[in-house]
Order: structure tokens, then C-alpha cells, then sequence
């Protein structure tokens, strides 16, 4: 399978962009790893906050069931330490609710600002980079054979752009249409390059055109 291209500019323009991908998926997963951290730490305000409830829940009940032995004062006079171990509760519940949020928050947080730059990169980089590797394997398996370099000619004649095609030969359309050996192979040898390939690799056309004649 061909990778990269057999020409200098363009085979360097794809390790960079190799790189670039690889630094970009890296950083985009430390960066979701550091603001999961981040923001994970702040589950430490709702374990304060918990554990600041059940303290101040256990002392009040502790203090009403006290209170609650005094003879005949003592079942009035824990009513209001009674109140206040339920608003104990209430605020370890809230710091509770506070720590799985902030849980389901850093998750989140952690996962977009990841998951999301991970998949741009793949699909800019990654879909191009296979489909080139495709491209060049193809036309590198339809180079070896006269009937394939046709083939490539062909293809050069309905893709490439008209000033290029005139580039490599001033009649392509009309040498094609004749199976002239010069236009085949001009046209065959202009698809091989927009492929990233030389046309030297190509066996046929080493051949000088005798093989397409």
C-alpha cells in the first residue's frame, strides 16, 4: 500500500499533516483528561458541604434526644433541634447532589472538548489520507497492464483539468481516440502523478509506448 507520495512537496505536505494529526489528537485528549481534573476538584465544595450537613444533622439529634429525657419540658423543647436535624439532611443532600453533578459535568466537559476535535481530525485527515492511499494503490495495480493504462488515460481525460491535460499533450482527446502510444501514455502518465506516483513505476510505460502500440 502506498502512503505517501513519490514526490518530494506532496509527500512532505502529508507527513506534516500526519504530524499535526497526531499532535492534535494527543492534545486533545489532555486537554479533556486536564478539564476533567479541573473541574472534578470542585466535588470537594459538595463533600464539604455533606459532610458539614451530617456533622451538624448528628449534633442536633444528638442534643434533641438529650433534651427529649428532661421531665416534662423535654418532648416541647426538642422541637426546634429536630427542625434543625432535618435542615442537616437537607444540606447533605444538596452537597451530594453537588458532587454528582459536578461528576456528570467533568465527564461532559471532558468528553467535548476531546471527542469532538478527535473526530474533525479524522474526518479532514484521516478520510483524505485513505482515500489516497486507495487512489494510488488502484492506479498503481492499473499501470501494469496496457489495458489499465488505458484505463488511466481515460481517467485523466474526464478528471483532470483541461490546461494540464493540454500540458501533456496538445491532442490528448483526439491521440486517446486514435490509441495513439504518445497521447495514451502522456494522459496515463499525468493520472499516475494527480495519484501521487511516478510513472516510472509504471512497467508499461518504461516500455517507450511499444506495449501500447
Amino acid at each position: 500500500m502506498t502512503l505517501y507520495s513519490d514526490f518530494a512537496r506532496r509527500r512532505t505536505l502529508q507527513v506534516l499533516a500526519d504530524c499535526a494529526a497526531v499532535l492534535g489528537i494527543v492534545g486533545s485528549v489532555v486537554l479533556g483528561v486536564t478539564l476533567h481534573g479541573a473541574i472534578l476538584a470542585l466535588q470537594e465544595v459538595g463533600t464539604r458541604l455533606a459532610d458539614a450537613g451530617s456533622s451538624f444533622e448528628s449534633t442536633m439529634s444528638e442534643i434533641s434526644e438529650r433534651l427529649g429525657q428532661v421531665p416534662l419540658i423535654g418532648t416541647g423543647i426538642r422541637a426546634p433541634f429536630d427542625e434543625a436535624s432535618g435542615a442537616g439532611g437537607t444540606l447533605q443532600e444538596v452537597g451530594r447532589a453537588q458532587q454528582e453533578a459536578t461528576q456528570q459535568l467533568a465527564v461532559g466537559v471532558g468528553l467535548a472538548v476531546s471527542v469532538i476535535p478527535i473526530l474533525a481530525i479524522l474526518l479532514l485527515w484521516l478520510v483524505p489520507r485513505i482515500r489516497f492511499a486507495r487512489r494510488a494503490r488502484w492506479a498503481l495495480a492499473a499501470s501494469s497492464t496496457p489495458a489499465g493504462i488505458d484505463l488511466l488515460a481515460s481517467r485523466a481525460l474526464s478528471t483532470r483539468r483541461l490546461p494540464d491535460i493540454l500540458k501533456a499533450h496538445p491532442d490528448a482527446a483526439g491521440g486517446w481516440r486514435r490509441h495513439d502510444p504518445d497521447a495514451v501514455r502522456a494522459l496515463a502518465s499525468l493520472e499516475l502523478r494527480a495519484c501521487g506516483l511516478r510513472p516510472e513505476r509504471a512497467a508499461v510505460l518504461r516500455g517507450q509506448g511499444t506495449a501500447l502500440a
